[in-house]
């Protein structure tokens, strides 16, 4: 079955969260899976690890999600991909989906020239220590959504009023500022097309 590739454009992140969760709550074995790319305006998210976060002093909204992990920021310039997959369907379990989205963002990330990788203690993608992508996923149903965020040409001083992912002290970057010259539009576009690969590759049905 297809997945289907929506491009959202900007779109509120709450508005974008209960439309996940409408999607994932009304989907049967028959509806395709779909990945939705878009990007917010300013929003840090904050999801259901809330145990020590340090709350940004920011006119910035903090938004409770039901995600995992714990905060984040989104904003203009940042590619948000989010993945709604019937993991049943794909013979994934939700390790094994990270993983996916990992070695995508890896792959995308190394053909425009920067060495990236995985943290086996931290989900994510990195080059050298500086964080560069995040992750994050709800499961109901062996049906997931939310997803990952890619930072391409994004103002990150926001990251700098949260420890980011619970990481106190974790700097950020973006593609921008590693010297690619590919734009957003370019990227998220190259990243649509790997995941879908990877994802079809494991259809069982």
């Amino acid at each position: 079955m297809q997945i289907q590739r929506k491009r959202l454009g900007m779109t509120d992140y709450q508005t974008t969260l209960i439309a996940m969760q409408a999607f994932t709550a009304t989907r049967d074995e028959n509806t395709p899976d779909e990945l939705w790319l878009t990007e917010h305006p300013p929003v840090y998210t904050l999801g259901l690890n809330r145990k020590d976060v340090r709350l940004p002093e920011s006119d910035i909204p903090v938004v409770m999600v039901d995600r995992g992990g714990k905060i984040t920021y989104h904003g203009p310039g940042q590619v948000v991909i989010y993945c709604l997959i019937d993991l049943r369907r794909r013979g994934l379990n939700v390790r094994q989906l990270v993983s996916i989205l990992e070695t995508s963002l890896i792959e995308v990330l190394a053909s425009d020239g920067v060495p990236a990788h995985a943290r086996h203690d931290a989900p994510g993608v990195y080059v050298q220590s500086q964080k560069i992508a995040s992750l994050g996923l709800r499961l109901k149903n062996q049906c997931c959504y939310h997803g990952l965020s890619l930072n391409v040409d994004m103002d990150l001083s926001p990251f700098l009023a949260i420890d980011p992912c619970g990481y106190a002290g974790l700097s950020m970057t973006q593609t921008k500022d590693l010297g690619v010259t590919a734009t957003f539009t370019e990227i998220s576009e190259q990243l649509l097309a790997v995941l879908e690969e990877k994802l079809n590759t494991c259809l069982t049905q």
